[in-house]
């Protein structure tokens, strides 16, 4: 027996806006579109409580970081992860 796995999908990007993914998973697109990013680079951030994880911050766009840093709402960051980056 299989269990369906919800998921929000990417249809329109609503740039610096906190999209919840999942109880635990919030998602801010960068207002980057570009055949490497797609529509923009996703930045995630990941866990509950006080302390959490962000998972590819992104470019370095004002409006970007400051999306980022609203969606924190003053939890820690516990770690930045890095998938990949572009030296483009």
């Amino acid at each position: 027996m299989s269990t369906p796995i919800p998921y929000v999908t990417l249809d329109d990007p609503r740039y610096g806006e906190v999209v919840q993914v999942s109880p635990l998973i919030q998602r801010v697109i960068a207002k980057n579109p570009s055949k490497f990013t797609y529509l923009g680079t996703g930045t995630y951030i990941v866990g509950s409580g006080d302390r959490v994880a962000v998972i590819d911050p992104g470019p370095p766009i004002q409006s970007h970081r400051t999306a980022i840093t609203a969606a924190l709402e003053g939890r820690t960051v516990a770690a930045i992860l890095v998938t990949h980056c572009h030296s483009d």
